[in-house]
């Protein structure tokens, strides 16, 4: 099942080697709550392995949707069993405010170099207005 959100790029990290194999990276967007800004959300991801790129041509600010798979694991020491979940971002696509209209650039693990994937109809083609 996929999971999408949306927010703010407010904090990214830098590449961890969690062992000679396996790497992460943490990110985390603010996601704002219209009703009240003093609860808005504070939400971390991580990104791994060839992914751990994909937030690199980003900007902190920059407003972004999320596309991630939600994990949870068991773990056990010394009798002890404890659980833990993660938020596996897999694609990003930053939102690039162009004449009052967004245009999504999404960045994934086949394209580390953004791509848009907006294209503009005939009628906006013709447009000469400056907004």
């Amino acid at each position: 099942m996929e999971f999408k959100q949306s927010g703010i790029l407010i904090f990214k990290d830098i590449e961890k080697q969690v062992t000679e194999t396996f790497k992460t990276r943490e990110f985390v967007i603010e996601v704002i709550n219209e009703k009240d800004t003093k609860w808005n959300d504070f939400i971390k991801f991580q990104l791994s392995q060839a992914n751990c790129s994909l937030i690199d041509n980003i900007a902190i600010g920059a407003p972004i949707e999320v596309s991630f798979n939600l994990r949870g694991r068991k773990w056990e020491k010394d009798g002890k069993v404890s659980y833990f979940n993660s938020l596996d971002a897999w694609r990003i696509t930053a939102q690039s405010q162009i004449a009052g209209s967004t245009t999504p650039v999404t960045f994934n693990a086949a394209n580390a170099v953004a791509q848009p994937i907006f294209k503009p109809t005939a009628d906006e083609q013709n447009n000469d207005l400056p907004f």
